[in-house]
């Protein structure tokens, strides 16, 4: 006998949680009041070089366009923190260390969380019958904060992170879009108040304003979205993040009620939570592929990650291990990098950029 839509979507919550999300909502595809946001968002020019954010046009906003005869969306979320936040503010007090966003430590996160809406989609198929359904983590023109505060996982913050008010930020979030009538769940209600501790932590000043984020003051854009050169004002500031910046995550409160992930998956590779600067420039193409592999962090290449780490050594007191480590990219066939290590080389030797 077939579950009605109120029972399926209990089980639905239920069969997450067996499948390790922490949390399951259920909302409708009305994001009228996101799509206005994105779209002042856009015409400002906030999204830098992210043209992708623009291309597919409201198919962001309006999930039964992107993905005809959606009616519902099952938005999910999976913590990740690695480690306790003091571990991760004494690297970024380290200006010899290189950080990293702390989600980048372990395994790509869109494969694990693919796999497991999969999963929750054929449990859903087994117990109702043949459905329409489509699976995205990050991966297509999907408004996900905004989803995952209707389906009731949170609010969106001032930093534009959702925020739980029993988990904090420190998670992943993924979508499945379906044709099925099931009951919906009560939004999320915003409990930022006056806190403005992420806006006045932000090392470049990204977040603007409360809920707008300039992806192109962003350190985490700059390391990984942009393809090209830093700005040279900019450079200062990014400090030793050579992949991503947590900063207005640690800083928050909401986070001293966040959990550490109970996932192997999502542990810290190669060290990467604790390596200096010096010896993670000098991998070679070939050692960066493998220390990377089913990685986030490969998406950026090989010359991006010099061109973040050299941002990152010029910022870096000076020493001899560092103007070698430095002198040795001088001539490297890619003018980006020659430029990032010149930038670097004359903060060390004083003279103007």
């Amino acid at each position: 006998m077939k579950p009605n839509d109120t029972q399926l979507a209990q089980r639905i919550k239920q069969w997450g949680k067996e499948l390790g999300f922490q949390q399951v909502g259920i909302t409708d595809t009305d994001l009228s009041a996101a799509e206005s946001h994105l779209m002042e968002w856009l015409h400002a020019g906030c999204h830098g070089t992210m043209h992708y954010m623009e291309r597919h046009g409201k198919k962001r906003s309006r999930p039964a366009e992107l993905i005809p005869g959606t009616i519902r969306i099952i938005s999910v979320r999976l913590d990740y923190l690695p480690e306790e936040s003091k571990n991760s503010e004494k690297t970024l007090e380290n200006p010899i260390q290189a950080f990293l966003s702390r989600y980048a430590l372990g395994r790509d996160y869109h494969k694990i969380l693919r796999k497991r809406l999969q999963k929750l989609a054929k449990r859903i198929e087994q117990a109702a019958g043949p459905f329409g359904y489509r699976v995205f983590v990050d991966s297509a023109p999907v408004l996900e904060t905004a989803l995952a505060e209707k389906a009731g996982l949170g609010w969106i913050g001032k930093h534009s992170l959702v925020l739980n008010k029993k988990a904090g930020s420190w998670f992943f979030l993924g979508e499945l879009y379906t044709d099925l009538p099931l009951p919906l769940d009560q939004p999320s209600v915003n409990h930022c108040g006056t806190c403005r501790a992420c806006l006045d932590v932000c090392p470049t000043r990204a977040i603007v304003a409360p809920y707008r984020v300039d992806a192109r003051r962003c350190i985490s854009y700059l390391t990984i979205e942009l393809r090209g050169s830093i700005p040279v004002p900019l450079r200062r500031l990014i400090g030793n993040r050579i992949y991503g910046c947590d900063d207005c995550q640690l800083v928050c409160p909401w986070n001293r009620f966040a959990h550490l992930s109970e996932e192997p998956d999502f542990q810290p590779r190669h060290e990467l939570d604790h390596s200096e600067l010096v010896a993670l420039f000098a991998w070679d193409e070939a050692t960066f592929l493998k220390k990377t592999e089913g990685s986030a962090i490969r998406r950026i290449g090989h010359l991006c990650w010099l061109r973040n780490i050299a941002v990152a050594l010029g910022n870096a007191p000076t020493s001899q291990a560092i103007l070698t480590a430095l002198r040795s990219r001088r001539h490297h066939p890619s003018e980006l990098v020659r430029e990032h290590v010149e930038w670097a080389l004359q903060q060390h030797h004083g003279s103007p950029a």
